[in-house]
């Protein structure tokens, strides 16, 4: 029972990650992901969250973001052959198309660190409302360690341009681009 209780902790925050990250799961218009693809994206951080939890509950920090298929592996694990296993288990998903695995062999990060992340990549989120260079709905923004991770579909201007302000937003140590050039 309380394995059960555990796994649907990690599914619901999970979810509610994924909401925190910015933009409507189904932006309509505005989204160029087919709706399919945004529920696989879904589908595809929750099982990986799940996964990993499993067998990686005490001795891992990890975070799974995925857009377009392409999934962003982040956090700290104990070991290389950790980091390995993860990024194994991660594209043992269908239908992962492809993977960036950011993780470090590292201790796990404060909760302290993790709300800081969370603070930079809102407002990173906030400062491109005001582009007219590109839509904010196009970009997925992570933040881990200070590290900001850009993902989505874009042309190579609104790459640069949404670069350019989050690399000049307060607290972005660097600036790491995922992204799925159309171009």
């Amino acid at each position: 029972m309380r394995n059960v209780w555990i796994v649907a902790m990690l599914v619901l925050l999970g979810a509610l990650a994924g909401c925190a990250q910015g933009g409507s799961a189904l932006a309509g218009a505005n989204e160029r992901r087919t709706q399919g693809t945004v529920l696989d994206d879904q589908n595809i951080e929750n099982k990986a969250q799940q996964r990993i939890a499993e067998k990686y509950k005490f001795n891992a920090q990890v975070s799974v973001t995925c857009f377009n298929r392409y999934a962003l592996i982040t956090g700290q694990v104990a070991n290389e052959a950790a980091k390995m296993d993860i990024e194994r288990i991660v594209g043992g998903i269908p239908p992962v198309k492809g993977i960036a695995n950011e993780l470090q062999v590292a201790g796990v990060s404060s909760s302290g660190a993790r709300s800081s992340d969370s603070g930079v990549s809102g407002d990173v989120r906030n400062r491109f409302l005001s582009s007219k260079a590109f839509n904010r709905d196009h970009i997925k923004v992570f933040t881990e360690g200070g590290v900001v991770y850009l993902m989505g579909i874009v042309n190579h201007a609104e790459a640069d341009a949404a670069s350019e302000i989050a690399s000049t937003t307060n607290g972005v140590q660097k600036v790491v681009r995922v992204f799925e050039y159309m171009d």
